[in-house]
């Protein structure tokens, strides 16, 4: 009598999954520090930029297989002559020339993500462009996305994909605390990053403060006065990110005007447009401390600190990779909105 096998629980292909870390020409460098901690060489990619404008690129050898992981903040480069939408092209045709390549997963680790203020109609007729970036990612065949401290959680909702959300706070919070200033209190630049600069206090064990800020138009910010008691205090303005840093400025000088001795702030994606490296380096802020999710351009100030997210990176790839949970890497803290 032929007696049938017991079937397996899983299916013994004989072949262990791999896998790869590409960069774009967004932030080399911070790719470069995910592949030392992860103890890979970067895979070789061609990329390049066509006189008329066009974006090109091609794998250099074979994915097929792998767990592709594609490192690309949507953010200007003017090292390598990248503009922000350069960027998001790019992304966008890496992910379809990995998904031709018969890659097995496809991750698309984007630290900052580009359109993120644009998450809502403020005024009709507007298009919700954070929306638009998160179908385009889906579209072109993006199996996961990894990105750090998004301008509003809501915007995880535009995915049906996963979307893995780390956030700097502790990072921050840590260097804040290793200071060991005294009389702390956070500020937070508006109503709407109270909760955020909540946690932050309770973190490094200070107050809070909020800015009463209105924005009659786009990338303008008017401050009006400060709720709370920063006199005779040490204070810091956290941010999820720092643009023409105008508003920043003013915002230092009104805490100073309402008595506090010393102001520092933090935010984690260094924008910096603009004109704001001359702001930054008028003001009167001790330290202005990022993250490296989007690369300094040349002649920042010096009193910008950039801490580097790059192991923050790195244990979420290795953890996405082995199918390991995300959020034990912040015990489940990371939900901060």
């Amino acid at each position: 009598m032929q007696t049938q096998p017991t079937p397996a629980s899983r299916l013994d292909l004989g072949y262990d999954k791999h896998l790869m870390l590409f960069s774009g020409r967004a932030n080399p460098e911070l790719a470069a520090k995910i592949a030392n901690k992860l103890g890979v060489d970067l895979g070789g990619v061609t990329l390049k930029t066509f006189s008329n404008g066009e974006v090109y690129c091609r794998y250099e050898e074979s994915i097929r297989g792998a767990d592709v992981f594609i490192v690309q903040p949507i953010c200007d480069n003017p090292s390598a002559g990248l503009t922000a939408n350069d960027a998001l092209m790019e992304l966008m045709f890496m992910i379809d020339a990995a998904v031709g390549a018969s890659a097995h997963r496809v991750i698309a680790v984007a630290p900052w993500f580009g359109y993120s203020r644009q998450d809502k109609k403020s005024a009709p007729r507007e298009p919700i462009s954070a929306r638009v970036v998160a179908r385009m990612l889906e579209a072109v065949g993006a199996d996961r996305v990894l990105t750090m401290d998004l301008h509003a959680g809501q915007i995880q909702g535009f995915f049906s994909v996963p979307v893995d959300h780390m956030t700097a706070l502790f990072m921050l919070t840590q260097y804040f605390g290793d200071l060991n200033l005294t009389d702390l209190v956070v500020v937070a630049p508006d109503a709407g990053r109270v909760k955020l600069n909540k946690k932050f206090a309770s973190k490094i064990g200070a107050e809070l403060a909020i800015l009463d800020k209105e924005r009659p138009a786009q990338q303008v910010a008017e401050i009006g006065y400060v709720i709370g008691d920063v006199k005779g205090k040490t204070a810091v303005i956290v941010d999820d990110m720092i643009d023409t840093a105008g508003t920043l400025a003013a915002a230092g000088q009104t805490v100073l005007d309402a008595g506090a001795t010393r102001v520092y702030a933090a935010a984690t994606h260094p924008i910096l447009s603009g004109n704001a490296f001359q702001n930054l380096a008028a003001s009167k802020f001790e330290q202005i401390v990022v993250t490296d999710t989007i690369p300094l351009r040349e002649g920042a100030p010096d009193n910008i600190r950039v801490l580097s997210c790059a192991e923050l990176l790195t244990d979420s790839i290795r953890r996405i990779f082995t199918d390991d949970s995300v959020s034990e890497v912040f015990g489940g803290e990371n939900q901060l909105f």
